[in-house]
């Protein structure tokens, strides 16, 4: 199987699992608003959970990220057993991190949270400390999970680490079904806990098959663990400003409307849709083989490979970008209001929706630039970027909120994403020299003017059929699949006409299967 192949399969593989875990996700996200609204409550949860994680996905993701590139390296030069040997010792170490950072947690938990969710207050706070307490075994979790997920695609074992969503949401949706009413919003956190869980379990049978066996094994001595914490730091800042981005803005929305805080998180979660199942897909296929092309000193080739990634995930977020901005309120309308999420909460999800819609190219490209820096084993610039990035959402904030509430907290994110991405463009360009950015340029502009058309024609299709359907749920969800469909069939034209080459080649490839056929 030729590598362009195998990339594709499995990146095939990825979108398949991470587009239905996005839609378990979805749909858990539903649940949770229909069984517990946008309230008081739900603001709590989110918070909490927001303090339990906020560590160890900074932590882990580092790792995570770091890990990769490393277990390859140990692999070729040293063999499968010291690659498995790295594993145990990284595991191990993890294992007593994350049984201090509980400990501290359970500790601390009422600081915390008057520093994470400052506007809480009574009831509201004692509940958010006893829910972050009841959720920290998800730090332990999180951990271990993010180190299999490392040493899995290290071996280009992609099916488990995109599938271990699956049973983390259909925990959170079995719970939803059969025991909230009982258990209520503690009994959430508890199901959180469990489904933290699950995703290791799913993993270890994948990691079995490629010959990992456990054994306890600590050695701080390990040249591969000192080189781990060196490339770790940047990126474990980097992350951690990241996070502070999320903090400020739910810090900030805590004294805002009741519902602020809940309307941005599925905002987020929205957005997140895109990101999470194309864009992850492309640049988790991708990075690797950027890494390789780096280590062999290609940058040509390199760049090239660069190049096809970003018009790629260009094509993919600039539709998406237009037609969450048009269809925010009916997306939202359609798949969330029912039960305790009511038409308030709409307009507020709705709202958030569109101003985050903004900077979702931004916030692809990042996530694509980020791991071309990572490949060249440079993870100074995204840090440092990454900080100014955080200057720049605190001032937009402390700005935007006075005049657009929660609306300015996610416009000032996107405003924030689209300055980081040019500055990571520019510091690129002065590292490999020429980046054809004419070409970016070109497939920008081309998509955008396709997209804009799409959305005009869709959203005229909605509207001209919604009077006739207004009421009735299974229709109107109807007209709206409808007009996303009919738009998205003129958009894949117009890019065909307009000659983008990432679309033409996927068309030609479509019309040699068909003539097989």
């Amino acid at each position: 199987m030729s590598k362009a192949k195998k990339a594709a399969k499995s990146a095939a593989i990825i979108m398949f699992f991470t587009l239905t875990s996005k839609f378990l996700g979805f749909l858990r996200e539903v649940l949770i608003a229909k069984k517990f609204g946008s309230g008081w409550e739900t603001d709590t949860y989110f918070m909490a959970m927001i303090a339990t994680t906020m560590i160890m996905t900074i932590v882990g993701s580092a790792i995570n990220t770091t890990v990769i590139p490393l277990f390859s390296e140990i692999e070729v030069k040293h063999g499968k057993d010291r690659k498995i040997d790295y594993m145990n010792n990284m595991l191990n170490v993890v294992f007593f991190l994350a049984v201090i950072l509980m400990i501290l947690g359970w500790l601390f938990s009422p600081a915390i949270m008057k520093v994470v969710a400052r506007g809480f207050e009574g009831k509201q706070f004692e509940l958010a400390v006893k829910l972050n307490r009841v959720g920290l075994p998800i730090i332990l979790f999180m951990g271990t999970t993010f180190l299999f997920k490392g040493f899995l695609e290290s071996s280009e074992s992609f099916t488990a680490p995109a599938a271990m969503s699956l049973p983390f949401n259909l925990i959170y949706i079995g719970f939803l079904l059969i025991f909230s009413n009982k258990y209520g919003i503690v009994g959430l956190m508890v199901a959180s806990v469990v489904a933290a869980l699950s995703q290791i379990i799913i993993q270890i049978p994948s990691a079995k098959k490629i010959g990992y066996k456990y054994k306890f094994k600590i050695d701080l001595k390990d040249r591969y663990l000192k080189k781990t914490l060196i490339l770790t730091i940047p990126v474990l800042i980097g992350s951690a400003i990241n996070e502070i981005n999320v903090i400020v803005d739910k810090a900030l929305a805590s004294n805002l409307t009741e519902g602020s805080i809940s309307a941005l998180n599925y905002a987020s979660r929205i957005n997140s849709i895109v990101l999470g199942v194309f864009v992850t897909a492309i640049a988790t296929v991708i990075f690797p083989m950027l890494s390789k092309e780096s280590n062999r000193k290609n940058i040509d080739s390199l760049k090239e490979i660069m190049g096809h990634g970003i018009n790629i995930v260009l094509i993919i977020t600039i539709p998406a970008m237009v037609g969450l901005i048009l269809f925010a309120e009916p997306f939202v309308r359609i798949f969330f209001q029912r039960g305790a999420f009511d038409s308030i909460a709409t307009l507020m999800t709705s709202q958030a929706v569109i101003f985050y819609s903004i900077g979702m190219v931004a916030m692809a490209l990042n996530i694509m630039l980020n791991k071309v820096y990572y490949s060249l084993q440079d993870t100074r610039t995204p840090m440092i970027n990454g900080g100014i990035s955080v200057g720049i959402n605190i001032v937009l904030n402390l700005i935007l909120v006075k005049f657009m509430g929660h609306r300015g907290l996610a416009l000032a994110t996107s405003i924030a994403s689209i300055f980081t991405t040019l500055l990571l463009i520019n510091s690129l360009r002065k590292k490999l020299g020429n980046m054809n950015i004419k070409s970016y340029l070109s497939c920008f502009l081309k998509s955008a003017i396709a997209s804009v058309i799409m959305g005009t024609i869709a959203y005229a299709i909605y509207n001209g059929l919604y009077p006739v359907v207004e009421g009735r749920k299974i229709l109107d969800l109807f007209i709206f699949l409808l007009s996303v469909g009919v738009g998205a069939v003129i958009y894949f034209i117009l890019c065909y006409l307009f000659k983008i080459e990432e679309i033409n080649f996927i068309i030609d490839k479509v019309k040699v299967k068909i003539k097989k056929i």
